[in-house]
């Protein structure tokens, strides 16, 4: 499945994938440039979508990450998120041990054709690859930011549109688990199957 100008290439089985990663007060609009501020992740979470089958969620993956420079998770990273440090204590992954799951996911009897984002995820997950000195174990090409697309069909402004806002402006169900890794990336696949059904006309 392809849209109709051929842009959004959805074909094949295809992953949709959204991260949550610590932030404080502030921290996006000062682009997390305050001291000790960077984007560790916190949690991955990930649908497989069957490309010729109107994108139907084949499976799910969800893991949280223990954040190494900042271990102490900010509280309103936890009221934003949901995510509270018991759980990540209790829970969470080396970020090492998160990648190679997620990878595996991507991979397997299944293999992903292209994986989706919106907004700017696969930067994060290169950096943190960074911070970790692990070589970035994915192609740039494997890729594809869907924000732009979903904005348009949307009708906002890209940069005032979030993944947990797509069900207000689609008109679906909101996800009970809204601004985690894996509600979120419920609810681009679900905006991604209306574009889809808009742009073929179902």
């Amino acid at each position: 499945m392809t849209s109709s100008d051929g842009a959004l290439p959805l074909d094949g089985v295809v992953a949709v994938f959204d991260l949550e990663w610590t932030t404080w007060d502030g921290a996006q609009a000062r682009n997390w440039s305050g001291p000790g501020e960077e984007r560790e992740i916190v949690e991955i979470g990930a649908v497989k979508l069957d490309g010729r089958n109107s994108l139907r969620e084949m499976s799910a993956f969800e893991m949280l990450v223990r954040p190494r420079l900042n271990p102490l998770l900010s509280d309103y990273f936890t009221g934003l998120t949901g995510i509270t440090q018991a759980m990540v204590d209790a829970r969470g992954r080396t970020f090492a041990d998160a990648l190679a799951a997620f990878g595996d996911f991507l991979g397997g009897d299944t293999p992903v054709v292209r994986v989706l984002s919106f907004g700017r995820d696969p930067d994060v997950l290169r950096r943190n690859c960074a911070l970790a000195s692990i070589a970035f174990p994915f192609a740039d090409t494997l890729f594809r930011n869907v924000r732009p697309d979903l904005a348009r069909f949307a009708d906002v402004a890209d940069h005032a549109l979030s993944a947990c806002d797509l069900p207000r402006h689609l008109g679906f169900p909101a996800p009970a688990d809204a601004h985690r890794g894996l509600g979120d990336a419920r609810c681009i696949a679900e905006a991604l199957r209306r574009l889809w059904q808009a742009q073929d006309g179902r």
